[in-house]
């Protein structure tokens, strides 16, 4: 009995909640009724008629959902404590429905209330608890749809102040809209014939003028009536060369248009505080002049009937703030079209001052001739001779003058958009001069262009000489100058065209697919980049095979220049270190006086049978590589060791690791394989392991923490004893490296230095009279033995931590020896070397 009050009580509930949803749907009627009083009549019956729908689905609703309830009842037995549960909850449903008819009450009376859509979905997709809780919160605001709004003069401040990192760049922009002018002109012409209206000429004029503080930039392209002016200049971000490439779509011919963001002419607000245009379409049927005028503050802009006529195109007039009056000079304006629009398709003339050569007259000289002409024809007369020689014509000298003119500032032709069996060598040499500013002649270029989903035109070449400034070159490396559609963006990307180990290449990447940032400024990552990354350092890598191949030393002077970018390239790259790896070149034990470079796969060709590793040392020069005590046995047997002489190769052969499947191996490092060894080999060398062994037990013992253990060597043949390091440690060479850094780490020193391992050669008379002198109980075995390590430090690349302890130990032995030669005694103890 009490569970089926429970059920009443929710048929209760949901009778209530549909009389709420029925109420809020009056209300919400009424206040469509009030608040639109202007909708037609049809549109208000469609709401009342779609709102009687959703209660209808509403209440069919909740029926099903209380005949549900109502069968589930009777087949549940519950606790009498899950009843008294039931009967609280049925408490609060009649709360609740005291509630929901004190909030009907309330909705009647607002015209912000719940919509019947809304409360219909909800009772359909609620359980009654849950529809309990929705309807007793205040119903939900009517669902409205806003546009975005913004401040005019906030956005035009951004556009301004953020986008643009460099006031130079406005010009840039201009001109390529100029450009793209007379480019849509073109296009239009091609099926209008009278779109040119007798006028052939598409140029681009630039003048300054100093005096009254404005620029005028002016074109003779498409030009602008009234309608284009609004739609255009007057819609931030709306980019009228996008709309003219996306009716090109199916047409190549749209390849060269620039502009895309429509932000690019606000740029001039960089400079100017004032911006006037005037327009005139080229063709239509709107003939006159229009000019366009707006300030950098101002909210708004005007457009009005120009008094001045154009013949067609475009001219825009800046007036230049304060500060900026440097952009009407015809230097700064020449300099800028040379460096952002050189290869712009169109001619750009620019009004500059530039220097001419004249002939005027040399009245000094001319007097002076005729001064001596005078004097012989006098002297003639006064004899009475015939006086036959002419009068002197005046003498002309040259002279220069700064007169102002018109000059085409973009007269250089982009050679990397023509085929590259069209274009000679001189003219690449050329171009890499004048384009990079070096004075020699490029060791190698790659000419290509990529076509399909990605396309892309570039030219790399690989310089003749390092810059001066090689420090800083990979820090500001300006090493890839990048176009899009012939202008350029810019040539500060960091790494994302090239690694920085190839920032000596130089090059031009012209592209129209590059995803930039609205100010052409960031470079951002995307598949493309990537793909024309990759594409730029595989032809880096054909160029430098090229230059290996050759007859000549053309590789040896690329070597010396840049050889320790590829390096660096070995440790950065491991992608590509298997290419560098081919492209390395090392002095050997092979090179001879000339010091001649060799390569790791003429290494493999002279390697002798037997051989099963690629060897190197590290030292400081050659003669200390040659002298290094480790190459004893090496060289003994024929083997080949790489000398590794700048403080990078280390590392960088560390990275490398093998060489086509040959180990690459530090002959300084403990556990050296010397090739194949027979069995008769292995005996010999672990029979002396065994008779030396209480020997270097004893070493081990005197010497303490100083060595990790000492052992029988199998690399020297003449020295008395070397230190070598673990395998995974710091070499001599590298500590030594690393202790010289001004700003290294000390605390890594600890770890990262090598355990030192003792290795003595049983065939030196030294290690045979210090086993002597161990087994028969000498005093001085222990000095011996310790001088024995300070001296395999020095010969092995280390440095002495107390070099006046040593030098007193060898001031001892020395005594000794005096004194020995004094008393007449013949016993010399033997000199350790």
């Amino acid at each position: 009995a009490p569970r089926r009050r429970v059920a009443v009580a929710r048929v209760v509930v949901a009778l209530a909640l549909c009389a709420v949803a029925r109420a809020a749907t009056s209300a919400h009627a009424t206040g469509v009724l009030v608040e639109d009083d202007g909708r037609s009549g049809a549109r208000r019956a469609d709401v009342e008629v779609r709102a009687r729908n959703r209660e209808t689905d509403t209440e069919d609703a909740m029926a099903t959902t209380t005949s549900s309830e109502a069968n589930d009842e009777d087949a549940r037995t519950e606790e009498e404590g899950d009843e008294d549960e039931d009967a609280v909850e049925t408490v609060d449903d009649e709360d609740a429905v005291e509630t929901v008819d004190d909030e009907a009450t309330t909705t009647k009376t607002t015209t912000k209330t719940m919509t019947n859509v809304e409360a219909a979905a909800a009772m359909r997709t609620a359980t009654p608890r849950r529809a309990r809780a929705l309807t007793t919160t205040r119903a939900a605001a009517t669902e409205e749809t806003f546009e975005y709004q913004a401040e005019v003069h906030r956005l035009m401040d951004l556009i301004v102040n953020s986008l643009y990192s460099n006031k130079d760049v406005f010009l840039r922009e201009l001109v390529s809209n100029a450009s793209d002018a007379c480019d849509k002109l073109r296009f239009s012409a091609l099926s209008d014939p009278n779109a040119m209206g007798g006028n052939e000429e598409l140029r681009i004029k630039i003048k300054g003028d100093p005096e009254a503080k404005t620029l005028t930039i002016e074109d003779t392209g498409i030009g602008m009536n009234k309608e284009d002016l609004v739609s255009s200049l007057g819609t931030i971000a709306r980019s009228g060369t996008a709309k003219f490439m996306e009716m090109l779509q199916s047409r190549s011919d749209g390849e060269n248009l620039i502009g895309k963001f429509g932000v690019g002419f606000y740029s001039a607000f960089l400079v100017a505080d004032k911006i006037t245009v005037y327009s005139k379409a080229a063709s239509g049927d709107d003939d006159k002049t229009w000019v366009w005028e707006s300030e950098i503050n101002a909210s708004s802009y005007t457009v009005k009937e120009s008094e001045e006529a154009i013949a067609r195109g475009t001219k825009i007039v800046l007036h230049l703030k304060e500060g900026c009056e440097e952009f009407s000079t015809g230097e700064k304006l020449s300099s800028l079209v040379k460096t952002y629009s050189e290869f712009i398709s169109f001619p750009i003339d620019v009004w500059a001052k530039t220097t001419k050569e004249k002939e005027v007259e040399d009245k000094a000289s001319t007097d002076a001739l005729k001064e001596a002409w005078e004097k012989k024809k006098i002297e003639a007369e006064a004899k009475g001779e015939e006086f036959t020689e002419p009068e002197p014509k005046p003498v002309k000298k040259k002279e220069f003058e700064q007169v102002e003119e018109w000059t085409t500032a973009n007269n250089d032709k982009p050679i990397w958009v023509r085929s590259p069996k069209d274009v000679e060598q001189e003219s690449y040499n050329e171009f890499f001069k004048s384009t990079f500013k070096e004075f020699l002649d490029p060791l190698a270029h790659s000419h290509f262009a990529v076509e399909g989903d990605i396309e892309f035109r570039s030219i790399l070449f690989v310089p003749g000489m390092a810059p001066f400034e090689q420090q800083d070159m990979m820090s500001k490396s300006k090493a890839i100058k990048l176009f899009v559609r012939r202008v350029f963006i810019s040539d500060e990307f960091d790494e994302s065209l090239l690694p920085r180990y190839l920032t000596f290449v130089r090059g031009v990447v012209d592209s129209s697919d590059l995803p930039l940032n609205v100010s052409r400024e960031i470079l951002q990552e995307s598949r493309i980049v990537r793909v024309i990354r990759k594409r730029l350092i595989r032809k880096t890598f054909d160029m430098l095979r090229d230059i290996a191949a050759r007859e000549g030393d053309d590789y040896d002077t690329f070597w010396e220049n840049f050889g320790r970018n590829l390096k660096l390239g070995v440790i950065e790259d491991a992608d590509n270190r298997k290419d560098l790896a081919e492209l390395l070149r090392f002095t050997t034990s092979k090179s001879g006086d000339d010091g001649e470079l060799r390569g790791l796969d003429d290494y493999l060709n002279d390697m002798p049978e037997g051989q099963n590793s690629i060897y190197f040392v590290a030292a400081d020069n050659k003669d200390a590589a040659e002298a290094s005590p480790f190459l004893e046995k090496l060289k003994q047997k024929g083997f080949e060791v790489l000398y590794l002489l700048d403080p990078i190769d280390e590392v960088a052969m560390a990275n490398l690791a093998t060489f086509k499947e040959k180990p690459i191996v530090d002959a300084s490092k403990e556990a050296l394989d010397l090739g194949d060894e027979d069995d008769a080999d292995k005996a010999a060398r672990e029979a002396l392991a065994e008779e030396y062994k209480d020997l270097t037990d004893w070493m081990k013992a005197t010497l303490g923490e100083q060595v990790e253990k000492v052992e029988v060597s199998n690399r020297l043949t003449d020295t008395p004893c070397v230190l070598v390091t673990s395998k995974f440690g710091w070499s001599a060479n590298m500590e030594r490296i690393m202790k010289a850094q001004a700003m290294g780490d000390n605390r890594a020193q600890d770890y990262m230095k090598g355990k030192k391992t003792m290795e003595i050669n049983p065939a030196s008379p030294v290690i045979a009279q210090l086993k002597k002198m161990k087994e028969s109980g000498v005093a001085e075995a222990a000095d011996n033995c310790q001088l024995l390590f300070d001296t395999a430090l020095l010969t092995s690349g280390f440095s002495i931590e107390k070099p006046s302890v040593f030098a007193s130990r060898v001031f001892k032995l020395m005594t000794a020896q005096a004194a020995a030669a004094a008393s007449g005694d013949d016993t010399v103890t033997p000199e350790i070397v």
